[in-house]
């Protein structure tokens, strides 16, 4: 694929999230997303949910860090073959990393279709 500069990654990750269901979006509390260029322990994963899970939430309150989303550049344009297929994969990961906050696990998440 393409060189994607990282600017032009951030806005194609930007759309993704506005191109997302209000009703996906409205429960976020306390979430940022973020774009990295690889995760830090070397592997090849697209993206990554970091924080307590909807179902975790019970003690969690003021003050407490952000949960992120992260996804992460470099591996996602190894990913895919043009635009087109990044601008589609970017939407999944968000709603695959989406679903980690809402609780669910990697065998529901791949049962729904989402990733």
């Amino acid at each position: 694929m393409h060189e994607v500069t990282i600017e032009e990654f951030e806005e194609l990750v930007s759309q993704g999230i506005d191109s997302l269901p209000d009703d996906m979006l409205e429960a976020l509390d306390n979430v940022i997303f973020l774009v990295e260029e690889a995760p830090t322990d070397g592997s090849e994963v697209l993206g990554v949910y970091e924080g307590f899970s909807l179902q975790e939430r019970g003690d969690y309150g003021y003050g407490e860090e952000p949960d992120r989303i992260i996804l992460f550049r470099e591996p996602l344009l190894a990913h895919c073959a043009d635009r087109d297929e990044l601008v589609r994969e970017i939407r999944v990961t968000l709603v695959h990393e989406i679903a980690h906050f809402y609780g669910l696990d990697e065998n529901r998440i791949h049962e729904l279709g989402w990733g």
